[in-house]
């Protein structure tokens, strides 16, 4: 007995060693053989995830990226400006002697930014900011062609705005497949895409951080995606897509205090953005309801005074002589609770539900006075552009 137990503890022994110095040297042998389960371990990875292929794609956003790229352009602009004038060239003295050699000729200021495709036949969804005052436009698409665009309209008070190339030849664009309004949650994946710094096509990848972000003071109506997907100057304009490449939100701002990305970057919603952008395909414009009201914010403080459960409305601070607010009988010092049915949450939620509000249309407006709650009907006028600075 004992023999047969050296024979067989000397057999271990020696496949062991064996096994060792295939696995070793030959490894291949093992995977081919099948030895040690190796082919039915890949067998169960592979019928679990489709195929070898999909392991290298586990974590990827490859697909999302590549529905979403064609539609995404880099925008050039020019512009031309005006030499600082140097106050020597005034001087008639001056000019006796030295006449008209220093004057400045005017010179040519570049922008940058980016573009989404957002029909076939050549319109574009951009910030107003990257397109504002240029003499000349030049879209550059992902193949490489460049074609010279024209601005269709704009709309400061959402900086937004959409250009339109002729491709010549009665080409169609790849434009971009929009995301359900109101789909994003906070935590979901994001992709950023843009010509960050001019480099080129870039994609970038986070979450959704935060939804209605707003009192950033960027823009008139703010209802903000923030993401931490990297958003650099140049990436303005471009596409902020969800995982399945579809259009969430449009890149806006950054906040920085270097310039650079620091993963807090904004993007304006889809639900607004192609609002905005079908107003303005449609009549070259947005068209907005007003009533002529400065508002503030309700604080704890003011509540109290004004004799309110909550600080939920806003405050009426002013009300412009002749407006359809006056008309109405509303004044400095109510409480504006609800409109058109719809309540008011603060001073930026009734901006928001005011301007959807059809101009030339009367509408229900719930406001507390005194304690009492008061129902008035306003007819609502057109908001007016802003001035020119």
């Amino acid at each position: 007995m004992h023999r047969l137990w050296l024979v067989f503890a000397q057999t271990v022994t020696i496949s062991v060693a064996m096994l060792f110095a295939v696995q070793t040297l030959k490894p291949e042998w093992l995977a081919r053989g099948g030895v040690g389960g190796t082919t039915s371990i890949v067998a169960v990875q592979e019928a679990a995830l489709g195929t070898s292929g999909d392991l290298h794609k586990l974590g990827s956003y490859s697909e999302a990226a590549r529905k979403a790229l064609p539609s995404v352009v880099h925008i050039y602009t020019t512009q031309e400006v005006k030499a600082p004038n140097n106050p020597f060239l005034n001087d008639p003295f001056f000019r006796h002697f030295f006449g008209d050699r220093f004057d400045l000729q005017p010179q040519r200021r570049s922008g940058l930014g980016s573009g989404v495709i957002v029909s076939a036949d050549g319109y574009i969804l951009t910030n107003n900011h990257v397109v504002e005052a240029a003499d000349e436009i030049e879209v550059e698409a992902q193949d490489g062609r460049k074609l010279k665009a024209r601005v269709v309209g704009a709309d400061p008070d959402s900086d937004l705005a959409v250009v339109r190339v002729n491709t010549g030849n009665g080409t169609k664009l790849p434009a971009v497949t929009f995301a359900p309004a109101e789909s994003l949650r906070v935590g979901d994946v994001v992709l950023a895409i843009g010509n960050p710094f001019g480099v080129g096509q870039t994609v970038t990848h986070g979450i959704v951080s935060a939804l209605g972000r707003s009192h950033l003071g960027i823009n008139t109506f703010e209802n903000f995606i923030q993401t931490d997907a990297a958003i650099n100057p140049g990436n303005s304009g471009g596409a902020l897509v969800d995982s399945n490449g579809n259009l969430a939100g449009i890149n806006t701002a950054i906040y920085s205090q270097s310039g650079g990305s620091m993963g807090i970057g904004f993007a304006i919603p889809v639900s607004l953005a192609k609002s905005v952008m079908e107003q303005i395909i449609r009549t070259g414009s947005v068209t907005r309801g007003w009533v002529g009201v400065e508002v503030q914010e309700i604080t704890p403080e003011l509540a109290e005074t004004f004799k309110l459960q909550n600080t939920q409305g806003a405050l009426i601070a002013g009300v412009m002589r002749g407006s359809p607010a006056d008309r109405a009988g509303i004044r400095p010092g109510d409480v504006l609770l609800s409109v058109a049915d719809k309540p008011i949450g603060d001073a930026q939620s009734m901006l928001g539900v005011i301007a959807a509000q059809t101009p030339g249309q009367p509408a229900q407006f719930k406001i507390s006075r005194a304690g009492k709650q008061l129902d008035l009907t306003v007819n609502i006028a057109k908001r007016p552009k802003p001035p020119k600075e």
